[in-house]
């Protein structure tokens, strides 16, 4: 992890909730453009796809990424948001599992991987990752609120 992404991670964790938005859209931005301008525009490129609802184009163009750039966090992060989408959710665990393997403190792989826990049932294991969310967001308040809602699903 490069010194800029340390700083905006210290800087998730500020009391001013102007410094903390200004770092999540730099981390953002970050992982978009991991792979410069071309890989910036087939994120994007398959995000237009999904939301016009044409899945099958997108998750195409996003396995064809991965397979070209595997080490490319975002790719596999977008392409687990549209197996989420379309509740597929154990598939969508396994690219978020490898966005962590390549990003650790990736809070928007780590938020959907809890969500995915959540679907499934697995309130425990949707709890430990919403924590795990919270070390490197701590004011994320839906990371807060969903351990709560999971919390009540165990009593």
């Amino acid at each position: 992890m490069g010194s800029d992404a340390q700083a905006l991670l210290e800087d998730l964790k500020d009391a001013d909730v102007n410094v903390r938005q200004v770092a999540t859209e730099a981390l953002w931005r970050l992982w978009y453009t991991q792979k410069g301008a071309y890989g910036a525009q087939l994120l994007v490129r398959s995000q237009n796809l999904m939301d016009r609802g044409q899945t099958d184009e997108a998750e195409t163009i996003l396995t064809e990424t991965i397979e070209a750039m595997p080490d490319f966090a975002e790719a596999w992060n977008r392409r687990a948001v549209l197996y989420y989408i379309q509740q597929r959710y154990w598939t969508a665990i396994a690219d978020c599992d490898r966005v962590l393997e390549l990003v650790p403190y990736h809070f928007g792989a780590l938020h959907g991987l809890g969500l995915c826990h959540m679907r499934l049932g697995n309130h425990t294991a949707a709890i430990q990752t919403f924590r795990r969310a919270l070390a490197v967001q701590p004011y994320a308040t839906t990371n807060q609120r969903l351990i709560l809602e999971c919390t009540a699903q165990l009593s």
